[in-house]
């Protein structure tokens, strides 16, 4: 990619570039240090863009993934918002009582015990957060394995942007209707605790307040952040969304077990082993 000013930023070789890179645990320099201007504007172009190019050769959107909604961890990668990143059917996987994953396709691969939504009905920007419960058909734990196409996770944040919003893959846990004792589950969203264990022992704890507040305030996040994109379509019914970590992320590396044990909310743990 040539360096190029603000009003000249061509997204396509950069989702090009970038396409490129998918599966291969290779990476690359910074987007913003070899393109003037380059801002979250222009990456959310080339999301756009990304999306396309995946499309053709096959691949669906199934969701989205939010992106740095925990605030404890902006100090750490010098990004201080949400962003977000298209989900696709081959980087969304069920997670069942034990999986083993395979490390190999992801750069500096790091692993984050999320919250998940299926969305029943597609939410507006206005929603407080009991109208945005009803618009969610189920909820489930699972973990997200994020990613970065740039040495040593040192970057901007429109940068992550442009890469995938950082995502790798989603394994999502078993599925929990919210039709039925929604107030229930609108509070345990805001109020459940978490700890997560690396080959058993306690590598961090987090709770839901950390997301934004709780989830469900990082769905609507989500919600008016994409009213205002003018290059990429709102949330529809059906999308899954997993709206980012409960804990600091940690790198994984072969042979490690990752497992959670949440309390405040009736979710099942969940168990990854990485290979």
């Amino acid at each position: 990619m040539q360096n190029v000013s603000r009003n000249t930023i061509d997204s396509q070789p950069i989702a090009e570039e970038a396409c490129a890179l998918l599966g291969t645990g290779r990476q690359t320099t910074l987007f913003t240090s070899r393109a003037p201007g380059f801002g979250l504007a222009e990456a959310y172009q080339v999301t756009a863009a990304i999306r396309r190019l995946r499309e053709s050769r096959g691949e669906r959107v199934v969701g989205r993934k939010i992106g740095f909604t925990n605030r404890t961890i902006w100090a750490e990668y010098s990004v201080h918002a949400p962003i977000w990143g298209y989900m696709y059917d081959s980087t969304v996987h069920e997670l069942p009582g034990d999986v083993e994953v395979s490390l190999k396709d992801f750069a500096e691969p790091r692993i984050e015990p999320e919250i998940v939504f299926g969305l029943r009905a597609p939410p507006e920007p206005d929603m407080d957060a009991q109208a945005l419960i009803g618009c969610i058909g189920w909820v489930a734990h699972g973990f997200e394995i994020v990613q970065s196409i740039f040495p040593n996770w040192s970057f901007l944040a429109a940068d992550t942007v442009a890469a995938f919003g950082l995502h790798g893959g989603l394994w999502i846990g078993p599925r929990h209707s919210l039709a039925e004792k929604p107030l229930e589950w609108e509070r345990a969203l805001t109020r459940f605790e978490i700890d997560l264990f690396r080959n058993g022992a306690l590598a961090d704890h987090g709770r839901a307040a950390n997301v934004l507040d709780g989830p469900v305030f990082a769905l609507g996040h989500l919600v008016r952040l994409l009213a205002t994109d003018h290059d990429n379509p709102p949330l529809a019914a059906g999308e899954i969304v997993t709206t980012g970590t409960l804990t600091r992320a940690f790198p994984m590396t072969p042979g490690d077990v990752w497992s959670t044990r949440l309390t405040g909310i009736t979710l099942e743990s969940a168990r990854l082993q990485a290979r």
